[in-house]
């Protein structure tokens, strides 16, 4: 497999997972999805969370978000697909 095809595969399985987990009750992509934690399509390349805040949100959970026990290999999975959803994030233009 070609490492391009790799990364879109981890892309892929950080989707389902996302999916799997139900994280738009609560996580905005897009726009589109729920209030209670925040909006996640740039939060990669945010300088307040990027991925170290993301990775240890994932580990541990917060105040709001749950531990849901995620694996390593699931924990990169879920940041490779947030950096794709930030790579193709459109900014508005005034």
């Amino acid at each position: 497999m070609t490492p391009a095809a790799e990364t879109q595969q981890v892309v892929s399985e950080g989707k389902q997972l996302y999916q799997q987990y139900n994280c738009t009750a609560c996580h905005q992509i897009y726009g589109l999805g729920g209030y209670l934690g925040p909006e996640l399509t740039t939060a990669y390349s945010d300088k307040n969370r990027g991925e170290a805040y993301m990775r240890a949100m994932l580990q541990a959970g917060g105040s709001r978000m749950p531990n849901f026990h995620f694996t390593s290999q699931q924990i990169d999975a879920l940041i490779a697909y947030l950096k794709y959803v930030d790579t193709t994030a459109t900014p508005i233009k005034d």
